[in-house]
């Protein structure tokens, strides 16, 4: 009997960034299964942000090399199959709501049709169906942090990319969005890639990389990573890594 073949959605090959004389990654490698949740912890400044706009094609490497659903990166081809949302908000903020869910929708050559379904599903999900009549201008920043992460979805990717996307948003809606992300996995397929500080969303994940200082410290599944150090938290995981040298 054979063994069953992995699909990996993302392949990261020693990779090194620099900026001057910063080390921002590391020899960083990762190989991210297709139809999981993968999580990227560490503090600000670890190298988590620099390593997603990569898998995007924002950034390049300056050694390694990038693949993402077996092509190099970076690869406009791609931006069709991969939904991005950036610490950052990037909004017209002299547009409504839902004129900014129409615009980069129309990037993605959504039928009108599609386009339609797609806006209420992802206005839905992050509860913001009342509110896209109003100019962004207007909205508090979890309602932008809540557009930003329809914006995301908003073409249906293979592949979703998560920077802190539950920074300032209440308790409730995250858990929502959380299972919201966890049945396109189960549902769907999809493969998910999120940074977090937030240890219990980092539970959720199938599967994680503790980064600091541009390296990875360690990884594995949250229980095999608790059970690996002998500590009953990845808060604890992470300090007991951080002690260690590579």
């Amino acid at each position: 009997m054979t063994a069953e073949r992995t699909e990996l959605s993302v392949v990261v090959e020693r990779v090194g960034k620099r900026y001057g004389d910063k080390v921002v990654l590391n020899e960083v490698d990762l190989a991210i299964e297709s139809g999981t949740i993968y999580g990227l912890i560490g503090p600000s400044g670890a190298g988590k942000t620099t390593l997603v706009k990569m898998l995007v094609g924002m950034e390049t490497a300056d050694t390694g090399a990038v693949k993402v659903l077996g092509r190099r990166m970076p690869n406009l081809s791609l931006l069709q199959e991969i939904g991005y949302m950036a610490q950052s908000d990037a909004l017209y903020n002299e547009l409504t709501g839902e004129e900014n869910l129409q615009f980069f929708a129309s990037l993605f050559k959504l039928r009108k049709n599609e386009q339609k379904e797609r806006i209420g599903y992802a206005a839905g999900l992050v509860n913001l169906a009342n509110e896209l009549k109003k100019k962004v201008g207007a909205y508090s920043g979890g309602m932008k942090r809540r557009l930003s992460l329809a914006i995301a979805l908003i073409q249906n990717p293979r592949l979703l990319i998560l920077d802190e996307p539950t920074v300032g948003i209440d308790p409730e809606l995250r858990l929502s969005i959380w299972n919201e992300l966890l049945r396109l996995k189960r549902e769907e397929g999809k493969t998910i890639i999120v940074t977090t500080h937030v240890m219990d969303e980092a539970e959720r994940c199938d599967e994680l990389a503790m980064v600091r200082e541009g390296r990875i410290l360690t990884r594995g599944t949250p229980a095999k990573l608790k059970s690996d150090y002998g500590v009953h938290s990845l808060e604890e995981v992470f300090l007991h890594a951080g002690g260690r040298r590579q």
